[in-house]
């Protein structure tokens, strides 16, 4: 069984605590993402799974091992490297058999596990050939192919894909999910880059300042925030700063820097009294946009009430710039001395252009709002 319980790991080098209370349980054969921006402690936590670093405290099992002070070369790990690591010295076959060498394989063995391996990731014929000849693509499937003929329990993968150009990188992420799912077994995955983890991962496991701060299914991550840090982090989005003027059972008002009040539904006494500041997110995906002659209304009602008996916040601008970013376009509205950004196709609908005078829909629904210290606020 390849499960991996971490319960309360800490690593501090000195006065400085890289990785703080991080407490998690991975699943047989799940593959997990550890994602955050650099130097929030992901690549430690990885490196001490691998026992490559001693946790300062805590313990690591896996199975049911305690291995929290068991050596590199004793686990039932393997890691593909950021660099890659190859030998230059070598073939790319005889990279491959490497750790198998040291595993003490017989010759003929470990050249056919190796020969498998490169088939597996689309690297056969290339066997005999210098590792150093090879595309930054053909060097990282090189040592994939040389830490899965390990055969290892667990694979740690330490941001592989980061040297890679961008269709490369796409490219290998869903070749990597398809190895998991065919080998079924536990991966860990670092890595900075959003769109990989919610492209790789069965969980995603948020990370900053070293602490494991949200761990859950791409989909709940996204959805359900723990934090500002977070909504942030995962994707762009419109922070507008608010206050709280009103509430009511269904709903609470607020005003914005917008010059609008607007109305945050709730399906519960809202959890904000009045006069709270808040920050209000505006994810692009959820706001329409259409010329304000156009629009629904009038152009200057705030609220109307829609078809399923929620509530439409609106708001007019103008465009100050637009952006063409090939699938879509992206239009930077100013609106009452703020601005907001909003990002749709432009397949099919008639293009805006600077100047223009428009409307922006949502639902109140579909905002996130947020108190000061970050939290977020339950509606």
């Amino acid at each position: 069984m390849s499960e991996i319980t971490l319960e309360g790991l800490e690593k501090r080098y000195g006065e400085t605590t890289a990785v703080e209370d991080v407490s998690v349980d991975i699943d047989d054969g799940e593959l997990l993402c550890l994602l955050g921006p650099s130097g929030s402690g992901k690549s430690t936590t990885l490196r001490m799974i691998a026992g490559l670093e001693t946790p300062t405290d805590g313990t690591i099992r896996i199975g049911d091992d305690d291995v929290t002070d068991q050596p590199a070369y004793d686990r039932t790990t393997s890691t593909v490297f950021q660099d890659w690591a190859l030998f230059p010295h070598k073939t790319v076959l005889e990279n491959v058999t490497f750790g198998l060498k040291m595993q003490g394989v017989s010759k003929d063995e470990r050249r056919d596990r190796a020969r498998e391996m490169l088939e597996r990731v689309q690297m056969a014929g290339y066997g005999d050939d210098d590792p150093t000849t090879l595309s930054g693509g053909q060097k990282q499937r090189v040592a994939l192919a040389r830490s899965l003929a390990v055969n290892p329990d667990v694979l740690l993968l330490d941001e592989p894909l980061s040297n890679l150009d961008k269709r490369l990188r796409e490219d290998m992420q869903i070749e990597l999910r398809e190895i998991h799912d065919d080998l079924e077994k536990t991966f860990v995955h670092v890595t900075h880059d959003q769109d990989e983890a919610f492209t790789l991962a069965d969980r995603i496991g948020i990370m900053n300042e070293g602490e494991l701060i949200q761990i859950g299914d791409p989909h709940e991550v996204y959805e359900n925030p723990k934090n500002r840090f977070i909504e942030a982090f995962l994707g762009d989005t419109n922070f507008v700063d608010a206050t709280v003027s009103r509430t009511t059972a269904e709903a609470a008002y607020v005003d914005t820097e917008l010059g609008a009040e607007l109305v945050l539904p709730t399906d519960r006494e809202p959890a904000v009294d009045e006069g709270t500041d808040l920050t209000i997110s505006l994810r692009p995906e959820i706001l329409s946009i259409d010329r304000a002659a156009d629009a629904t209304g009038d152009g200057t009602t705030k609220q109307r009430a829609v078809a399923d008996g929620s509530t439409a916040n609106a708001v007019t601008g103008t465009i100050r710039n637009v952006v063409y970013r090939g699938s879509t376009v992206r239009y930077s509205v100013s609106i009452d001395g703020a601005s907001l950004f909003v990002e749709r196709s432009d397949a099919g609908v008639e293009t805006l252009a600077a100047g223009d005078e428009v409307r922006i829909e949502w639902n109140g629904a579909d905002a996130l709002a947020f108190r000061t210290d970050g939290t977020r606020v339950e509606l």
